[in-house]
């Protein structure tokens, strides 16, 4: 899959689970979850112990299926082990230069995290395929993004921090291209009691919502 049909294919489903277990058996399960849910996307955050090794096994297992991404990926460094591994793309909570420039020179989609107006811009000056808006909910939530797309409608922003399913509808609403959900989609507690069937209930909840959301925002 090229980096145009990744980006299509985000953009399409409109959300991102973020995936951060406390094992790699928690993170398999948390990713076949959410693709039986109806989401074939998952970010396995660097953050989750072996975070590689659950890369390279779920690329090589069910990498046709579901695109497999890496979070919060730090530096270049990280971000070419990333890559060697498997993922399809990379994401970072902040803007770094070099990491944009590996993933741009790869071409492979990447998603720098940024906040304020100006780093949104330097990051997608940079060429950061989407912009990973963290931590939104601190700064406004969906009323900021709604902010942003005012100066800024060319650049496709994903609000992550702050979503949970009494907001995703605002955010979809407020011009966000997707979005990035973590522990209110992929909940700690669901994976160590062993019960990924809560997991597949969120995924299709966020899914109906974000299509809901979409077709009023067309309607407005």
């Amino acid at each position: 899959m090229n980096k145009n049909e990744v980006r299509t294919r985000i953009e399409q489903i409109g959300i991102i689970p973020v995936v951060r277990a406390s094992s790699q058996r928690e993170a398999c399960i948390a990713a076949e979850a959410v693709c039986k849910g109806g989401i074939p996307i998952v970010e396995i955050t660097m953050t989750v112990p072996g975070a590689l090794e659950v890369i390279s096994e779920l690329a090589k297992s069910c990498g046709s299926e579901v695109l497999i991404g890496a979070g919060t990926v730090l530096n270049a460094e990280d971000a070419r082990r990333c890559l060697d591994a498997g993922a399809q793309f990379l994401v970072s909570p902040g803007f770094n230069r070099a990491t944009v420039e590996l993933a741009v020179r790869e071409a492979k989609l990447i998603m720098a995290g940024a906040l304020t107006p100006t780093e949104i811009i330097e990051a997608w000056t940079a060429g950061s395929d989407l912009v990973k808006v963290f931590p939104c909910g601190q700064v406004g939530g969906a009323k900021y993004i709604k902010a942003l797309k005012g100066p800024l409608p060319q650049i496709p922003l994903v609000p992550t921090g702050g979503v949970n399913l009494s907001t995703a509808a605002e955010f979809i609403e407020a011009g966000a291209a997707a979005l990035g959900i973590g522990g209110e989609l992929v909940q700690p507690e669901a994976l160590k009691s062993n019960k990924p069937e809560l997991i597949v209930g969120n995924a299709r909840k966020f899914l109906e919502i974000v299509v809901a959301a979409r077709a009023k925002a067309r309607s407005a």
